[in-house]
């Protein structure tokens, strides 16, 4: 475990700072308790993690400038869609530290707030109306020694745990996982997802049948409905 505390100037204005955007769109919410929901995606690019599944490698290398937006651009984009639930995403939205005052200004303006972030960043500065999505890396993801364990002390019930898992090792990492931590008392939700295209879905779901796991499966919707190639849903 590497810990990776964000420095947050609390004087800072997000709207004047600078982010580097891999994509702004409007879709359906394709995951976790609001799936199919629409919503306004904010990617930003760049992430210090490279898991063996991730389906964005495009929002990875922090040196690839799709677009420089001020946070003022951002939140005009978001008004623009008219849409009034918002996900920053990745990448890892969260390295981006001006990202965490942002989300507390369209907190302010009124906006349901959530965050998808990898796990291997602090999330306590975070406010704590935003709704934090937590993906806890599993084993094959080749990136569970970067977890930030102390996130696991500091979810609420407004937030949500997620494990993406490849085998039945991930299987049994994450049920232990959730067992030490205490995780389906501690968030909202605990979410099974498997890793697409590597385990299939009837696989996971009959493991956590058998063992009558207190969480919630999710398919990624999104890729059912669109090729699961396609960048912008």
């Amino acid at each position: 475990m590497i810990s990776q505390i964000p420095k947050i100037d609390v004087n800072v204005n997000p709207l004047r700072e600078s982010f580097n955007v891999s994509e702004i769109f409007y879709s359906i919410q394709g995951e976790g308790s609001r799936a199919g929901l629409p919503c306004t995606f904010v990617r930003l690019q760049g992430c210090k993690l490279r898991c063996t599944w991730c389906d964005t490698p495009y929002a990875l290398d922090h040196r690839k400038q799709e677009m420089i937006m001020s946070g003022q651009q951002i939140l005009d984009r978001i008004k623009e869609i008219g849409c009034h639930f918002i996900e920053f995403t990745g990448g890892e939205p969260l390295e981006q530290t001006a990202s965490i005052p942002l989300m507390k200004l369209l907190c302010d303006e009124g906006y349901v707030v959530a965050v998808e972030t990898g796990g291997h960043v602090d999330i306590s500065h975070v406010d704590e109306r935003v709704i934090r999505i937590l993906d806890v890396k599993c084993p094959d993801s080749k990136m569970d020694s970067l977890n930030f364990l102390p996130n696991l002390d500091v979810i609420s019930q407004r937030d949500e745990v997620k494990f993406v898992i490849a085998s039945k090792a991930d299987y049994d990492w994450a049920v232990d996982m959730m067992n030490t931590y205490k995780l389906t008392s501690k968030a909202g939700v605990v979410l099974f997802s498997a890793a697409y295209p590597t385990l299939a879905h009837v696989e996971l779901v009959q493991w956590m049948l058998a063992d009558k796991l207190p969480v919630r499966f999710q398919l990624q919707m999104h890729k059912y409905i669109w090729d699961p190639a396609t960048r912008g849903v």
